[in-house]
């Protein structure tokens, strides 16, 4: 059986650190793709601004001559800038847009011949905060939204060959201090999230097993965006 291949982007670390992993120990070959270096084994890796449109084009390019082939479509980069609405530029409006949305959209356009021939899976980034904001957070709040309606639309528009699904992540603990006990127990689940959590969602949706599964979101945050919340 040909070994399945897939394009994790924003891989450097954190959660498309943990996608990439989980995908290579369940038999995947992987591109991981990152602004910065990304550790290569076992992984072959890219650096490469998926914001750009020439750099996604050369990096579907060089899947489609080393590869041969795409299964599956880890748009994961993202990032966040958070300040006052008034102190927010338009230059670092549309930054945060291109990267965690725009890009989506740029990557899924370059490789839709490759998932159509491989009937692959896209996976989509998005987060809870496409339901609920933090003060000062528009841009990051706006590129999540607009990436779940992304999600559907590409999924109506590429099925039935293709599937395209997204994952809203809570609170995942990927840098930083180690949560308290009062953090891990304002989750119903327990805890706060890990990487690897994520990682065993998205290696369901691109897997055989999701295969009636396209154009939803799944949220997972602990129970958090299910608990109702008074102020004491």
């Amino acid at each position: 059986m040909t070994q399945r291949v897939a394009l994790i982007t924003g891989a450097a670390r954190g959660i498309g650190a943990a996608v990439a992993a989980r995908l290579a120990r369940d038999g995947w070959r992987t591109v991981v793709a990152d602004r910065d270096p990304a550790p290569e084994a076992p992984h072959r890796a890219v650096q490469a601004d998926v914001a750009d449109e020439a750099a996604v084009a050369a990096l579907l390019a060089g899947v489609r001559a080393q590869e041969g082939r795409l299964d599956g479509l880890v748009c994961n980069a993202g990032f966040m800038i958070r300040k006052p609405l008034r102190d927010l530029t338009l230059v670092e409006w549309n930054s945060v847009l291109a990267t965690n949305l725009t890009s989506s959209f740029l990557l899924v356009r370059a490789a839709e011949a490759m998932l159509r021939e491989a009937k692959g899976a896209v996976v989509t980034m998005a987060s809870t905060r496409a339901h609920m904001s933090e003060a000062d957070t528009e841009s990051y709040s706006a590129s999540k939204g607009g990436l779940l309606a992304l999600t559907h639309a590409l999924a109506v528009s590429l099925g039935p060959d293709v599937r395209v699904n997204a994952v809203s992540p809570g609170w995942i603990a990927t840098k930083g201090p180690e949560p308290t006990a009062e953090e891990h127990a304002f989750h119903p689940a327990g805890r706060v999230g890990r990487a690897e959590d994520i990682a065993g969602l998205v290696a369901w949706l691109l897997g055989p097993e999701a295969g009636f599964v396209t154009g939803a979101e799944f949220l997972s945050d602990g129970g958090v965006s299910a608990k109702m919340i008074y102020p004491e």
